[in-house]
């Protein structure tokens, strides 16, 4: 019951009054949302992720392990939900929103403070959360934008769009500034650390107000399938992935447990910026989040049976 109750008053509760203040002021103001998702893409995500990495704390072999276990776990799901999608025979962008819907997690503004919930500040757990947030900022904004515009535009165009994301630049910039020592300016850290501290809210108001604008002709059986896939079978496939590694202890629970967040916001973002099924994608988002509340509980319950 503790853990319910610190994340339905920690999480849920404050993200859905963020996300509740975006669809008042659509209402209220009739907010531009392609602006909004322009901001987030291009000034908010960057500043978060750099900064992020930049004052991280990684080790090579870590790096490696976390890496390995990211790759396995998203080609394991990526087969899946393709399977899955030609039984129940999707077409069109519907098959890019579904599948990014399961691959792309909220592995940062969700799952940063759940890892230092259930591991009470633990620097380790941190530093493999901090690795596959890296990845989940990295891929919605290369395999993410090439998929959505793929039945849509020609691979070059998808490239120019892929090649002007800032974000595929800032991570290399943070771990050789890292890794060398190279102090950050106060003039230039200060307005970054400003940029990053409004991520979170500029991403919620933006889901509020696609929520906002939406006529919600409720998508359920998709909507619930995308939720199952995410919140219940992605856990047990990440459980599998790292038992067959030979991953054991808070490692094996800090993986299980990055695995089980539901789905990130730069689905919403993506489905918005280039018209690929923005409903569904915000519905998925906002159902995804309230349904963790149970979801992640059971998965906390049941990481005590990891060793």
């Amino acid at each position: 019951m503790t853990y319910f109750t610190h994340i339905l008053l920690n999480n849920v509760i404050p993200l859905t009054v963020m996300i509740a203040l975006g669809a008042w002021l659509y209402r209220a103001f009739k907010l531009d949302i392609r602006t909004l998702s322009k901001l987030n893409f291009y000034l908010f995500s960057p500043a978060i992720v750099f900064k992020m990495l930049y004052e991280s704390e990684l080790t090579v072999a870590l790096l490696g392990k976390t890496l390995l276990f990211f790759l396995f776990y998203f080609a394991a799901m990526y087969l899946l939900v393709e399977l899955v999608m030609k039984l129940r025979g999707y077409q069109g962008g519907m098959v890019t929103a579904m599948r990014n819907s399961i691959m792309f997690y909220n592995s940062a503004n969700y799952a940063i403070p759940l890892n230092q919930l259930v591991f009470v500040g633990d620097a380790f757990t941190l530093s493999v959360q901090m690795i596959i947030m890296m990845m989940q900022s990295l891929l919605p904004n290369t395999y993410g934008i090439y998929s959505v515009n793929a039945h849509k535009r020609n691979p070059k165009e998808s490239l120019r769009t892929i090649l002007s994301m800032p974000i595929i630049y800032v991570i290399p910039v943070a771990f050789l500034m890292r890794g060398l020592h190279v102090p950050v300016p106060e003039s230039l850290y200060a307005p970054i650390n400003y940029i990053s501290d409004a991520f979170i809210a500029t991403a919620l108001i933006t889901l509020g107000v696609q929520l906002g604008s939406m006529t919600w002709r409720l998508r359920f059986s998709d909507v619930l399938l995308s939720n199952v896939l995410r919140l219940l079978v992605g856990p047990v496939v990440s459980f599998a992935i790292v038992w067959l590694m030979g991953i054991h202890g808070v490692m094996a629970q800090a993986l299980v447990l990055s695995s089980s967040v539901p789905t990130s916001l730069s689905t919403v973002l993506l489905a918005v910026e280039y018209d690929n099924e923005p409903e569904f994608s915000s519905q998925v988002v906002f159902s995804s989040t309230i349904f963790s509340i149970f979801t992640v509980t059971l998965v906390i319950y049941l990481m005590r049976f990891i060793s």
